[in-house]
């Protein structure tokens, strides 16, 4: 391991990196306490076996240590570190850890100057393969979709995110929570996103300069429309558009003195590290740890180190030091200012994340109407999540100029003309900001008074399992008299 701090699902990549080496007839060996157990070596390199393993999947952290390494960093630090690989005949480097720690600076001419080794151990030991595993809940590192850590992370965020929202709305309070996130606002990103709160501030894209005008106009716009509550994200790295820090204290002292609301700041710290990993990060783990045991069984002394990581659902490698060097760029970019670069090079999944949460932070439905009347209802079995879909497909409509309504008790409340009220404008909105947290669906409780026929062409955003495949709605023209569906215009 490197010297960075390590995120819960990293016992998942050792385990699979172990037990797949060992299943391939590779000798494996732990490194105990990160890169200053290899420069001490002795008792820190040990032979790791099959049963080593066992019973670690659903432990945090990691139980073969990790140190800072300040002796790592020097030239004759490293070449102690060589000599004790050279001495143990290992020729293949997997290193797991953050976006700093990845890169380990031994490379093949480095042997050339090493001491006290026979011919023998030399000639077998001329070059050394290298490959990496990114573990930061930060998910700061260019090149992989998701680093192991960051899902487990955003669990752990979101509990307490939810906790908090239930105190908040019982006292009418304000909070502006803090994440982890010195030179990444992902985390900050996509707790915003998920529980929807009224502003997020990230280091990529700081605010305008009158960005303490807009929130105290967005907060009390939302005062106003119903909401008993505002939650404010603050990734810890967080600047104006002039490099000044902005602070969780800050956000609350101008809320505090210039709407009078009650406000309360919660930082979250190292909680963000600890506990179990995510059923995700587990298997991240695991998979990227079998393909990093494929990367050097397959590499010659003139494959170039690579890092493991995640692009779709797919494990995959990448030059290594390419992708540091992206992930320089992006602080480097964010120092110069440039933060429309910074967001670029951050990726796409990124970006769009960021477009999807300004999108649905604050409605402003245009004045001319559609003219299209959207139905939204759910089917089969309710699962987590559809709240959260809901929402989206209400506020996307309305900002497209639509008439929302709410189907409830799904098709059967269709057929009986179970339509409530529409969802749209003051209350109707603010009530759907705090659905995302909430498991089931709303739209299957107890059904509203049926709503008169409203003028526009009918349309419905069917939420729900496989059941939404059967009907045969699309279509259906002169239905019976009787019939409990209405004829389609």
């Amino acid at each position: 391991f490197g010297d960075s701090p390590l995120p819960a699902g990293m016992n998942a990549a050792v385990r699979a990196v172990v037990r797949v080496g060992i299943y391939t007839g590779a000798k494996v060996y732990f490194v105990h306490e990160g890169y200053q157990g290899l420069v001490d070596g002795g008792d820190n390199i040990k032979e790791a076996t099959w049963e080593s393993v066992s019973m670690m999947l659903q432990l945090g952290g990691t139980v073969i240590g990790s140190a800072r390494c300040q002796d790592f960093r020097t030239r004759e630090g490293r070449l102690k570190a060589a000599r004790n690989l050279v001495k143990r005949g290992i020729t293949n480097l997997c290193v797991i850890a953050g976006r700093g720690g990845v890169a380990p600076h031994l490379r093949h001419p480095l042997f050339f100057f090493l001491g006290g080794i026979t011919a023998e151990e030399a000639k077998k030991s001329s070059y050394l393969n290298i490959v990496g595993m990114v573990g930061s809940i930060d998910n700061d590192f260019c090149g992989t979709d998701m680093t192991i850590g960051t899902d487990s992370a955003l669990h752990r965020i979101m509990e307490i995110v939810d906790a908090i929202t239930t105190t908040a709305q019982s006292h009418q309070r304000t909070f502006v929570l803090e994440v982890m996130g010195r030179h990444c606002g992902y985390l900050a990103l996509i707790t915003s996103l998920a529980c929807g709160a009224d502003w997020v501030f990230i280091p990529e894209s700081p605010p305008e300069d009158d960005w303490e005008d807009h929130l105290c106009r967005r907060l009390t716009e939302t005062r106003l429309g119903g909401s008993r509550l505002n939650i404010i994200i603050v990734a810890e790295g967080a600047i104006d558009k002039h490099g000044k820090p902005i602070t969780s204290d800050d956000i609350k002292n101008l809320v505090v003195k210039r709407l009078g609301y009650d406000t309360r700041v919660t930082i979250l710290g190292h909680v963000q590290r600890g506990g179990t990993p995510s059923a995700f990060d587990r298997v991240l783990g695991s998979r990227m740890g079998v393909e990093a045991v494929m990367a050097l069984l397959e590499a010659t002394p003139e494959t170039p180190a690579c890092v493991v990581s995640l692009s779709g659902n797919q494990a995959v490698r990448l030059p290594l030091m390419e992708c540091v060097q992206v992930t320089k760029d992006v602080t480097t970019a964010m120092n110069e200012k440039r933060f429309d670069d910074a967001l670029k090079l951050r990726g796409r999944s990124f970006q769009n994340n960021w477009n999807v949460y300004k999108l649905l932070a604050h409605i402003r439905p245009p004045s001319t109407k559609s003219g299209y009347t959207l139905a939204v209802l759910n089917v089969g079995a309710p699962a987590a999540g559809m709240n959260a879909a809901v929402r989206s497909t209400v506020r996307i409509g309305l900002i497209h100029g639509h008439r929302m309504l709410a189907v409830h008790d799904g098709f059967e409340g269709l057929a009986f003309g179970k339509v409530g009220e529409e969802m749209g404008g003051g209350k109707g909105v603010n009530r759907k900001r705090g659905c995302t947290g909430e498991g089931g669906a709303r739209g299957k409780g107890a059904a509203p008074k049926p709503a008169a026929p409203r003028d526009g062409a009918p349309l419905a955003a069917l939420l729900g399992g496989t059941p939404i495949l059967m009907p045969d709605l699309h279509g259906e023209v002169g239905a019976p008299q009787n019939s409990p569906l209405p004829s389609s215009p």
